[in-house]
C-alpha cells in the first residue's frame, strides 16, 4: 500500500511540474510573437529535445553530443520559467529573445535529428592473449607404453684392495747349481722331471725360494 502511494506521489508531481514548465514556455513563445499554435508547440519541442538527449545519455554516459543537447533543452525550459517569475516584462520582449524563439525550431529539429541518427563510438575490442596450445592426445592409443629398459647391474667392488704380488726371492747361484745337480740326479734314475714339491722336500727350503728355484731350473 506505500508503494503504491509513493508512486502516485511521484507522478502527481511530475505531472505538476510539467503543466507548469509547458505553461511557462507557453507564455514566453506566446510574447516573443509565436501566437496560436505555434506558441504550443514550443513547450512539446523543448520537452522532446530534452526526453531524447536523456535517453541517449541513458545508453552513452560519455557521449558529448547527448550532454550539449541535454544542456540547450534544461537552460531553454528553466530559462523559460525564470523568464515568466516576473524578470522579464512579456509585454515588452527584447528582440534578441524574439530571436532565439524564432530560431528554436530549427535548432531543435537540428539537436533530435543528431540524437536519432547518430551511432556511438564501438568499444575497442579487448586484445587476445595467444595461449599456449595444448598437446594433442590420441584418445583411439590403445597400446601400452614401452616401458624402459633396466638399467645393467653395476658389479660390486671390493672395499679391500688386493695386495700386490711379492716379488720372487734372489736365488744364490750355488743354491741354484745344488739344486740342478739333485734335479738331474732324479731326472737320470727314473726318467722323469723332479716334481716341485720333492725338490722343496730334499731342500728344506720354504715354498717361495723352492718356487723361485723351480722356476729358474724350468727356464735352463
Amino acid at each position: 500500500m506505500s508503494r503504491s502511494i509513493r508512486v502516485d506521489a511521484v507522478l502527481v508531481q511530475a505531472a505538476i511540474a510539467g503543466a507548469l514548465s509547458f505553461a511557462h514556455l507557453h507564455d514566453l513563445a506566446d510574447a516573443a510573437g509565436q501566437t496560436g499554435w505555434k506558441a504550443w508547440a514550443y513547450p512539446v519541442s523543448v520537452d522532446l529535445l530534452l526526453v531524447a538527449a536523456w535517453r541517449r545519455l541513458r545508453t552513452v554516459r560519455r557521449d558529448r553530443s547527448a550532454w550539449f543537447w541535454f544542456v540547450i533543452a534544461l537552460v531553454a525550459s528553466l530559462g523559460a520559467n525564470i523568464a515568466t517569475a516576473g524578470l522579464l516584462d512579456l509585454d515588452a520582449v527584447p528582440a534578441w529573445l524574439c530571436i532565439v524563439v524564432a530560431g528554436w525550431p530549427a535548432l531543435a529539429f537540428l539537436g533530435g535529428t543528431l540524437l536519432v541518427h547518430s551511432t556511438p563510438a564501438p568499444a575497442a575490442p579487448a586484445q587476445a592473449v595467444d595461449a599456449p596450445a595444448a598437446p594433442e592426445v590420441d584418445v583411439h592409443r590403445t597400446d601400452e607404453p614401452t616401458a624402459a629398459p633396466a638399467p645393467a647391474p653395476v658389479p660390486e667392488l671390493d672395499p679391500t684392495p688386493a695386495p700386490p704380488p711379492a716379488a720372487a726371492p734372489a736365488v744364490p747361484a750355488a743354491l741354484l747349481d745344488h739344486a740342478r745337480k739333485i734335479a738331474e740326479t732324479h731326472r737320470a734314475s727314473t726318467g722323469a722331471p723332479m716334481p716341485a714339491d720333492v725338490l722343496s722336500a730334499r731342500l728344506g727350503l720354504p715354498a717361495p725360494m723352492t718356487s723361485a728355484i723351480a722356476a729358474q731350473l724350468q727356464l735352463t
